[in-house]
């Protein structure tokens, strides 16, 4: 089995899980061949975690599948903009963490 973790990517929760839930249960060389041509920050991002925790396993992508693919809440940047008459109102920049987690294929062993 082989694990990868991504900490403190500046990118929202919400829109990267939105990717993670659709590679889940996948095969691990179909789901990296598909976020390829998908035209989000997170796509690109959970990729990248996909092929570490390939490498980390010592698999080759056709022989894995994506057991886990998680999108927890990291740490919010909160910044503020100078609004009109003195005021100011907050921004907030939030992280998230990404886990994945690949294992065997069951079906590719018999």
């Amino acid at each position: 089995m082989g694990k990868a973790t991504l900490k403190f990517i500046r990118l929202s929760p919400t829109k990267a899980r939105l990717i993670a839930r659709e590679v889940q249960g996948m095969n691990a060389e179909l789901a990296l061949a598909s976020l390829e041509f998908m035209p989000n920050k997170a796509a690109r991002v959970i990729s990248k975690v996909i092929a570490s925790a390939v490498a980390n396993g010592d698999y080759e992508p056709e022989e894995v599948v994506i057991s886990s693919c998680r999108v927890d809440r990291g740490p919010v940047l909160k910044r503020f903009r100078p609004r009109a008459r003195g005021r100011a109102t907050p921004i907030r920049k939030p992280t998230s963490h990404v886990f994945v987690e690949v294992s065997k294929d069951k079906k590719k062993d018999k």
